[in-house]
Order: structure tokens, then sequence, then C-alpha cells
């Protein structure tokens, strides 16, 4: 299955964690949203959107990456790390994946460091997450996206999908580490 990771981890790393856990043991194409803005993802099975939370959302970078690079009716699934996991912060990413008939397989989420606004005085909260768990919960999520959801047969292909082989390769990290 080819699958690409884009993502945003700009304030202490802490989705950056998930994704490059999940790399180191598959083979995804990971775009930093921060310095890769755009992208030609049609050649991508599975299409994944990190991101730490600022303001109740995912970061700008990541959104905008979204509405201009989302291909019509791919699978997509949401990572995100953030100060208060209790609520859901992926509404606003969803939405631009449900208007190009995406198909939403799912969200994984954990607490993340977090310095922002008055925490800083104090040293922050959540000084210890992600948690070696909770980056291996990453993975898990990800071993069974994988799993349930194989890439589809060429009849069942997006027009989107047609006549692209290399997506975006040039454009990507491509991280290929086989499985241990």
């Amino acid at each position: 299955m080819r699958t690409a990771i884009v993502y945003a981890s700009t304030h202490h790393g802490n989705t950056k964690k998930l994704v490059d856990a999940i790399a180191g043991e598959y083979p995804v194409a990971v775009f930093d949203a921060e310095s890769v803005p755009v992208a030609d993802l049609t050649g991508y099975d599975l299409i994944g959107f990190a991101s730490g939370i600022a303001w109740g959302k995912f970061y700008e970078s990541v959104e905008r990456f979204a509405q201009i690079s989302l291909p019509e009716g791919k699978r997509v699934f949401f990572l995100y790390t953030c100060a208060d996991d209790s609520r859901d912060f992926a509404a606003s990413l969803r939405d631009i994946a449900a208007r190009r008939g995406a198909e939403d397989l799912g969200t994984y989420t954990c607490r993340g460091f977090n310095t922002y606004g008055p925490w800083k005085l104090v040293g922050g909260m959540n000084k210890k997450h992600p948690t070696a768990d909770e980056i291996q919960g990453a993975v898990n999520f990800f071993a069974v996206l994988e799993k349930r959801f194989p890439p589809r047969s060429e009849t069942e292909r997006t027009p989107a999908d047609a006549g692209t082989e290399r997506g975006s390769a040039l454009h990507a990290q491509i991280i290929k580490k086989r499985r241990h």
C-alpha cells in the first residue's frame, strides 16, 4: 500500500515522534507541511494528516495542504498530539476530507508536552508525553489500518489515481525502512 503522511510538528516535536515511529516501521512518504506546502498525492492509497493542536484545530499548514492537495475519493486517517485529548480536534480536517469524498478510517490521538501560554511559567504540562506506549500506540493504529484496508483493486481506484505511479516522490522525504 502506498501511504503518505502530511504533518506539522512545530512546538516540541510531539507529533513528529508519532510520524517517525510509523515511518520507522513502514515504508511511507512523509511530507512536512511547513516546508512542502503542496504536493501531488494521487499515487497514494492512504493519506494521513498529523499535527499538533493550536487554537482547537490542526496547524494551518496541514489544513492548507489538505485543501490544496487532497485528491478526490482517497482513504484518510488523522494523528494528533495535544494538551488535552478529551475532544475531537480533527473536525475541520474531516470536513475537508468529506468535501473531497474521502473515506475517513479513523483517528489516533495522545497528549503532548505543552509549554504554551501560562504553562510555560510552570515548566509546562504533560512533560513526559508522548510516552513510549503512546508512540507505540500510533504504530499499532497504523498497523490495523494497513491490515484492514488493503490497496483498492484497479476497478475500485478513483479517477484521480489513474496514470499516476510515482506520486510526488520528488517532493517528499521518502522513508523506506522495512519491517524488522
